[in-house]
């Protein structure tokens, strides 16, 4: 477990304030607008809670920031007076009217991506004459660069996750004769006993539904001599504001594994491998998917890996980087993702082995380090 302090956060966020500031500036944003989403946590180290009520933290580019928030959610907010004030609203109050006189005569206005449309188009209303963008412009390079706290909070959470892997491979969860929807519940309870505060998905795909990625568990009764793709996450805080996302693949196989399954596996392994190997910086984010997909194509298998081979990992299981073909962004030093290659056969099954990596100027970090082989659980 990671043992960063208090202070150690505070730097790190004033470090991200006065890296904003500075992307307002060359952008010649006036003010920036951060509701819900990872913008405000990251910034502020408040999350708002996803209600009708509108909290957004106002940051103009030149001054103190103020955090608008309902009155009955400000004890949830812990203050950090050098970096934001608080402002609470009223029940009766018009928090639009507020957040318009906090961004002034501000013209040229980012609003964050997932902010309520209902109050997009209000603060549209208030501020007539500003034109509005999008916070990621802003905020979406800067976050994507990890600090070394942030690295030792995804390093945290890869751990944690590994534990509930680790179980899996050695047969601890049981599988034979248990639904999905039953090794779902283990493996999310495992992930809270781990350490994390929350889970954010936990997919068990068996048989033939181990050829749909985003399969939902239900009832299906997992069988012999079947693979099963277990890919789950969490977000793990370590008793600090904001947590940090793990995301882990490993497929097993409840019997002895068919020829076919071998060297589909073989494949699979040696794709993710060299996808990983081909980590470093100043590479092409589209040239880490295309050094994995090669394998696969080459393998006979391209029409059945149907996804990127990686995406981006912060405050959220999904962000920038994206691994994917057409990506030109080239990686620097503290760019998270994960290497995730698949391959899928409809209706019959299916594999994927997945790990978070962070590209350094010292050689790239893992932040999973459980067994690759496909493992044989006959539990």
């Amino acid at each position: 477990m990671t043992t960063v302090d208090d202070r150690a956060i505070s730097l790190a966020r004033r470090s991200r304030f006065a890296r904003v500031r500075e992307e307002m500036d060359r952008q010649a944003i006036d003010a920036l607008l951060l509701s819900l989403g990872a913008d405000l946590p990251w910034l502020s180290g408040y999350e708002a809670m996803p209600l009708e009520r509108p909290t957004v933290l106002v940051v103009p580019r030149n001054g103190l920031a103020t955090l608008v928030v309902p009155r009955l959610e400000a004890p949830r907010v812990r203050v950090d007076d050098d970096l934001f004030r608080l402002r609470p609203w009223n029940e009766g109050e018009n928090p639009v009217g507020i957040i318009a006189g906090l961004a002034g005569d501000a013209k040229n206005v980012a609003v964050s991506d997932r902010m309520w449309a209902s109050l997009v188009l209000s603060i549209r209303d208030e501020l007539p004459s500003a034109g509005l963008i999008r916070a990621s412009l802003v905020t979406g390079p800067i976050r994507a660069i990890k600090d070394e706290l942030e690295i030792a909070m995804l390093r945290a959470a890869g751990a944690a996750a590994d534990k509930v892997a680790e179980a899996l491979l050695a047969g601890e969860i049981r599988l034979i004769g248990r639904s999905e929807a039953d090794v779902s519940g283990e493996i999310s309870q495992r992930l809270r006993d781990a350490g994390h505060s929350r889970v954010n998905f936990a997919i068990v795909g068996s048989g033939p539904n181990a050829a749909s990625p985003h399969h939902e568990a239900g009832g299906r009764v997992i069988g012999r001599s079947e693979t099963v793709v277990c890919d789950f996450g969490g977000t793990w805080s370590g008793g600090h504001d904001v947590g940090y996302c793990s995301d882990i693949t490993r497929t097993v196989v409840t019997g002895p594994p068919s020829e076919e399954l071998v060297e589909l596996y073989g494949v699979l392994q040696e794709a993710q491998a060299k996808a990983v190997e081909a980590v470093s910086i100043g590479r092409r984010c589209e040239d880490i998917d295309r050094v994995g997909r090669e394998v696969i194509d080459a393998a006979g298998y391209g029409e059945y890996f149907i996804h990127r081979i990686g995406h981006g990992i912060g405050i959220e299981e999904h962000e920038e980087p994206y691994i994917v073909s057409g990506n030109p962004t080239r990686l620097v030093g503290g760019h998270a993702f994960s290497v995730e290659p698949g391959i899928y056969l409809p209706g019959r099954m299916g594999a994927r082995l997945e790990d978070i990596v962070v590209a350094h100027e010292d050689g790239t970090i893992p932040c999973n380090v459980v067994d690759h082989a496909l493992r044989v659980v006959e539990a």
